[in-house]
């Protein structure tokens, strides 16, 4: 098994969750259209409409408390939707932060040592 960068599981695994979780508050909780959506996330239309739809994205589940701190993240996005890119990347960083990452990141990585930090280290 070859070995995997942290930054690998967070292109792979948490963006498409994250994109899926936020495609799904957005519609849900702010009634915005699959074309606003798209608009905010800089993402096509087919794309939500796939996280939407759990086509996209279901490779990692998130915890209640992850779940709350993307809730409080869609806030901020939708309140200052000129810098949502910014508020996307605090959200990936406070999810790493909470060891969001590691699980997977064993699982691809077999070379791992049990007590690896590696995915929650500040840069």
């Amino acid at each position: 098994m070859k070995q995997v960068m942290p930054q690998e599981i967070e292109v792979w695994y948490l963006i498409p969750a994250l994109r899926k979780e936020l495609a799904k508050i957005f519609l849900k909780d702010y009634g915005m259209s699959q074309k606003e959506i798209a608009n905010l996330l800089g993402l096509t239309e087919s794309a939500v409409s796939q996280y939407i739809r759990n086509k996209r994205g279901n490779e990692l589940k998130f915890n209640s408390s992850d779940l709350k701190i993307i809730n409080l993240y869609a806030k901020k996005i939708n309140d200052d939707r000129k810098n949502s890119l910014k508020n996307i990347y605090e959200l990936c960083y406070s999810l790493k932060k909470n060891k969001v990452l590691c699980a997977l990141h064993k699982i691809h990585n077999n070379k791992l040592p049990k007590e690896c930090n590696l995915c929650s280290m500040k840069n």
